[in-house]
């Protein structure tokens, strides 16, 4: 009898083959008292099993091929970094000396104390950086507690065309099962941001995540379908069923051969309606790799991350340092970075900026707010992003813009920045694009307004759509709430492009709805003409566009934004293109 499981689809694309679980048990980690003349020993310990954490991934990153992206390599690159920084590493020595206490307890604590710090994040991404400090501990908790790592060549040896049923994957073990041919995979736990998430969509594993209790439904070795697109897992499918999702992969293997046919052409929808495809890119890292995508430019360039984790902030200079390498990577192609979009949800280690918590970070002191409070923060950047201006086609983006009195104390900043540059004779872009970021309900509601004060609008759908509906897609209660097919949302979404189209101001959408194929045809015909989005999903929204005819898809969403109810929107989402 077929049993249906459901989670959260992390990658395109279909998997059949037997299922392998892997049951890794919760690990237990005890206190004991060490004896004094025993620390130094109980210290050299623990370091020792950092060195033999840093040697087993190093020897996965050995085994990934030297044609591979470097992206795939970054995911590994970040487990070794974390491992080498103090607060991995040093800060657990401290506790053992301190509290005279055993190693695995010591890093337990840290352990604790870092989730704890990623646990009051709003933001969806760096939320689920938790997930990278759990997978670095349990290697070394591992190592520390002399437990056979589940992730070897033992176990994976047998994951060839399987479907690999865990609690909890690293990108580590990901990396080894890819390389020794696993078909798909279902964890337990996990997000769709997460880096195993993310190495996954990159790979172009189907998987899925966030399947409860999955390893206690399934059997080992029976028939297992994964449909990372619907978030679905069917354990032994009936020979109807089996079919269907055979000829699916064979479909997305036609589809793969054709996408990398486009590549290099220009986004042109049947109709001669030209559209402009760039990339999201979060960290300096990825520029090497990225610049090489087939994409018109960088349509949001996130800044925070380059204050994060640190005690003193990036100055002027540094800062600087790294747009302009951005700018010279992406040399004649637009490149757009978003001023901090940081606050209390996404700390900086910094007295006194790290003590704005507020009863409700989503709706607190962060983005544009915390910059216009706190001078010493924004201005070193205006200045730094206005010097990089003259390297390329360099646009900046404000987020969290919601009235007009912050508009207005944005340029008195820029022209005082501008002054301050003037004087010293440092050169900038006089007539740099400054845009709003659409994420705020009230943006939306006067785009108008803020067309007439910007060069360009882009959507953030995903706080826009968390705000206009009350609904944290990250709080599993919820979750289900949070619908980018709300009328509401639809009607905020149109109202913004309108309100670009009145003014003859530009509008872009760098939310996750830009990049998600299911919602291509459905923009299109709401007049978006510009998407930025995940560098892996590039090709497929291409390919769509490529297929799709504007002016069809117009006059169809016309009297699609007259629907209210969910099931019928969803239904003409479906039909859209459709003659």
């Amino acid at each position: 009898m077929a049993l249906m499981l459901n989670g959260a689809g992390v990658s395109r694309g279909v998997a059949i083959g037997p299922c392998l679980v892997i049951r890794r048990g919760e690990l237990e980690v005890l206190e004991y008292a060490i004896p004094r003349e025993l620390i130094d020993d109980e210290v050299a310990r623990f370091e020792s099993a950092i060195k033999k954490a840093q040697q087993q991934l190093s020897q996965v990153r050995q085994q990934i091929p030297v044609d591979t992206s470097p992206e795939i390599s970054a995911f590994i690159d970040t487990h070794l970094l974390m491992i080498e920084d103090a607060a991995l590493c040093r800060a657990p020595i401290n506790l053992i000396r301190r509290q005279q206490c055993n190693a695995e307890w010591a890093l337990k604590l840290q352990r604790d104390a870092l989730v704890t710090v990623f646990d009051v994040m709003d933001d969806p991404y760096l939320k689920t950086r938790r997930d990278d400090v759990d997978h670095v501990v349990k290697r070394i908790q591992r190592i520390l507690l002399s437990h056979q790592e589940q992730a070897d060549d033992i176990v994976f040896q047998r994951a060839r065309g399987c479907v690999v049923v865990v609690d909890e994957l690293s990108p580590a073990d990901m990396l080894l099962m890819y390389q020794r041919g696993v078909a798909g995979f279902i964890t337990e736990d996990g997000a769709p941001n997460s880096h195993t998430a993310i190495l996954a969509r990159s790979l172009g594993v189907p998987a899925v995540v966030a399947v409860r209790n999955a390893c206690r439904y399934v059997l080992q070795h029976e028939q297992l379908v994964v449909d990372s697109r619907y978030g679905a897992a069917i354990a032994s499918p009936d020979e109807r069923a089996l079919g269907f999702y055979q000829r699916c992969i064979q479909h997305d293997k036609s589809r793969a051969v054709a996408l990398k046919m486009i590549k290099g052409l220009p986004a042109v929808t049947q109709d001669g309606c030209g559209i402009h495809l760039m990339m999201n890119l979060e960290l300096v890292e990825e520029i090497e790799f990225n610049k090489e995508m087939d994409a018109d430019g960088v349509g949001l360039f996130r800044t925070e991350m380059l204050f994060m984790n640190r005690v003193v902030l990036p100055d002027e200079e540094e800062q600087y340092q790294v747009y302009a390498k951005l700018m010279r990577a992406f040399k004649g192609r637009p490149v757009t970075i978003r001023t901090l979009d940081i606050g209390a949800d996404k700390q900086i280690n910094v007295n006194p900026l790290n003590d704005y918590y507020g009863s409700n970070p989503a709706l607190g002191l962060r983005a544009i707010r915390l910059s216009l409070k706190e001078p010493q923060l924004f201005l070193p950047q205006l200045r730094a992003i206005l010097r990089a201006s003259v390297l390329g086609e360099l646009r900046m983006m404000i987020p969290m813009l919601s009235n007009m009195s912050e508009v207005q104390q944005l340029y008195r900043l820029i022209k005082m920045s501008k002054a301050v540059l003037k004087e010293k004779g440092q050169p900038y872009d006089a007539t740099m694009k400054v845009g709003a970021m659409i994420e705020v309900p009230a943006a939306a509601i006067a785009a108008s307004a803020f067309a007439r004060q910007f060069d360009f609008l882009s959507l953030g759908t995903n706080d826009l759509i968390q705000y206009t509906l009350a609904t944290d897609r990250m709080d599993a209660a919820v979750g289900h709430l949070y619908d980018p097919l709300h009328p509401a949302v639809l009607h905020l979404i149109q109202m913004t492009i309108a309100a670009g189209e009145k003014h003859n101001t530009p509008v872009s959408m760098c939310g996750e709805m830009a990049g998600d194929p299911a919602y291509t045809v459905l923009l299109l015909g709401m007049g978006l003409r510009e998407f930025s989005m995940s560098a892996s999903m590039l090709l497929e929204v291409k390919g769509i566009i490529n297929d799709s005819d504007v002016s069809l898809l117009s006059r169809q969403v016309s009297t699609l934004l007259d629907l209210d109810s969910p099931d019928e929107i969803m239904a003409a989402v479906g039909a859209l293109g459709k003659a």
